[in-house]
């Protein structure tokens, strides 16, 4: 049922009040796309602070995202920023489904032990992952 406004003068001229709804749209969609903006520039990465080494040699493998874990310079692993142990890391990748396609990014410290690479590399072969490779840092020759 419309409102009807009655001036305030003499004339008995009755008008319908309007809501224009176009306007409000446009708010609206102002407001969500400012909300996402915000949004994803509050979204971090979290992941261990590591010195990775350098090398000429390291290509950008861009494809499909890898399992990434860490090994700080004390050996500490880590895998998605929980503290795990080799054979954690066998079980987590067993529990995976398993496609041709699983990668694991190991991401040592450029002063971590070699024991310590070596154990994450024998705990993702005895899941049966047979693409192990190692996250560096690319320096121009």
């Amino acid at each position: 049922m419309p409102v009807k406004l009655q001036s305030g003068g003499g004339d008995d001229h009755e008008e319908d009040a309007r809501i224009e709804i176009v306007p409000l749209i446009d708010i609206m969609f102002f407001l969500l796309a400012s909300f996402m903006m915000v949004s994803l520039s509050m979204s971090q990465i979290h992941r261990v602070n590591l010195k990775l080494p350098a090398s000429t040699s390291s290509v950008a493998d861009n494809k499909t995202p890898p399992i990434h874990i860490a090994i700080d310079a004390h050996g500490v692993i880590t895998w998605d920023t929980k503290i795990v142990t080799p054979s954690e890391i066998t079980e987590r990748l067993r529990a995976l489904p398993p496609t041709e396609d699983t990668k694991v990014l190991i991401g040592a410290d450029q002063d971590s032990r070699h024991q310590a690479v070596l154990s994450v590399i024998d705990a993702a072969k005895a899941a049966g992952v047979e693409k192990v490779s190692f996250e560096t840092k690319h320096q121009e020759p």
